[in-house]
C-alpha cells in the first residue's frame, strides 16, 4: 500500500483521504489549520501551501500529491491560485510524486452542448483562464517527463458535507427546506444543470491517485443527470413532504448593478452563463475507463437535506 499527500482539510480533501485510507493506504492531510478526519491510517500535517520546501519534505516518500485546495476568497483568484499551484507543482517534480488536481468546468467557456473531456477548452473570464493556464502547465510537465499529472473536472457541488460552499445547498436547498421562496442570483429557473455530489469528486480524486491510466489526462466526475433549479424545489419539497414554494429570478440588470459595490456579484459576472444557458457534464468517458457510476440523485438530495437540517439545528 502507499502514502499519499492531500492538500486542503475541505469536503474534498477530507473525502479523498478517508477513500485512500479504507482502501489500506496512509495519509497525510495538509491545511493551514493541521485538522483532519477521525480516520484510521490519515494523519495530519500543518503547513503553508504556498511553501515548496515544506510541501517537498511532506511529500517524500509519497506515490501522490491531490491538491484539493480552494481559495477562500473567490474575489482575488487570480493572486491566490498561482503559487498554490505552482509550489505542489513544483513538489511532485522534486519527489516523483504524482499529482491530482481537483479543478471545475470553467475553463470550457460558454459551450453549446455537453460539454466531454475532448470539449477545447475556451475560458470565458479570467477564473477560467486560470484554470486553463494551471492545467496546460501541469500538462506540459507531464509530457516532457517532469511529473506525472492529470486533473479531476467537477461542476457546482452538492452533497452532505458542504453548505455556504456550495450554490445550490446555500441558496436553493437550504430555503427549500424551510418552505421558503428560492431567488436566484444568476440564471432561470428552467435551465438543466449538472449538480456533482462531493463524495463522487472525493472518490475519483483517490482511484486517479492509485491507478495509471489517470496520468497525462483530465477526467470528468460521475455525475447523476442535469435538473433545473424548480426540479431540485420541487424534490425537496417531496422529501420533506410538503408543497414547493416558488422559484424566483432578480433581474440581471439589478445583479449587475448590485455588483458596483458588492465584489462577489461583480466577480460572478463572468460565469453566471452556465446558470442562463444548459450547462451539462458528459463523464461517461471516466465511468467506462474506471467502472464508477454516480451517487444516486435522490440519495444525493435526501442526505444533503439530512446533513442541512442538522448542521442548522
Amino acid at each position: 500500500m502507499g502514502r499519499f499527500l492531500v492538500l486542503g482539510a475541505g469536503a474534498v480533501g477530507q473525502g479523498t483521504a478517508v477513500e485512500l485510507a479504507s482502501a489500506g493506504h496512509r495519509v497525510t492531510v495538509v491545511s493551514r489549520s493541521g485538522r483532519a478526519p477521525a480516520h484510521e491510517g490519515v494523519e495530519s500535517a500543518s503547513a503553508d501551501a504556498t511553501d515548496v520546501e515544506r510541501l517537498t519534505e511532506l511529500a517524500t516518500g509519497a506515490s501522490a500529491i491531490i491538491n484539493a485546495l480552494n481559495p477562500p476568497k473567490y474575489t482575488v483568484w487570480e493572486r491566490d491560485w498561482p503559487p498554490l499551484a505552482a509550489a505542489a507543482l513544483s513538489a511532485a517534480e522534486r519527489t516523483g510524486a504524482g499529482l491530482v488536481t481537483v479543478s471545475n468546468l470553467y475553463a470550457y467557456g460558454m459551450v453549446d452542448g455537453p460539454m466531454t473531456e475532448q470539449t477545447p477548452l475556451q475560458p470565458h473570464g479570467h477564473k477560467g483562464e486560470l484554470r486553463a493556464r494551471m492545467w496546460e502547465e501541469a500538462r506540459r510537465a507531464h509530457e516532457a517527463g517532469r511529473v506525472r499529472a492529470t486533473e479531476l473536472r467537477a461542476s457546482d457541488y452538492t452533497g452532505p458535507g458542504v453548505g455556504a460552499q456550495s450554490l445550490l445547498n446555500s441558496m436553493v436547498v437550504a430555503p427549500a427546506l424551510k418552505g421558503r421562496p428560492v431567488w436566484l442570483v444568476m440564471g432561470g429557473p428552467d435551465v438543466p444543470h449538472t449538480w456533482t455530489d462531493v463524495r463522487d469528486t472525493a472518490r475519483l480524486a483517490a482511484v486517479l491517485a492509485t491507478d495509471d491510466r489517470s496520468w497525462g489526462h483530465a477526467w470528468h466526475v460521475p455525475s447523476a443527470n442535469a435538473r433545473t433549479v424548480r426540479e431540485v424545489v420541487a424534490d425537496v419539497a417531496q422529501v420533506c413532504g410538503r408543497e414547493p414554494r416558488g422559484v424566483h429570478g432578480i433581474p440581471r440588470g439589478m445583479v449587475s448593478a448590485l455588483g458596483a459595490v458588492v465584489p462577489l456579484l461583480r466577480e460572478l459576472r463572468e460565469t453566471r452563463h452556465q446558470f442562463e444557458r444548459p450547462f451539462v457534464l458528459d463523464s461517461s468517458h471516466t465511468s467506462a475507463v474506471f467502472g464508477l457510476a454516480p451517487i444516486p440523485w435522490e440519495q444525493t438530495l435526501k442526505e444533503t437535506v439530512d446533513y442541512l437540517s442538522a448542521t442548522a439545528a
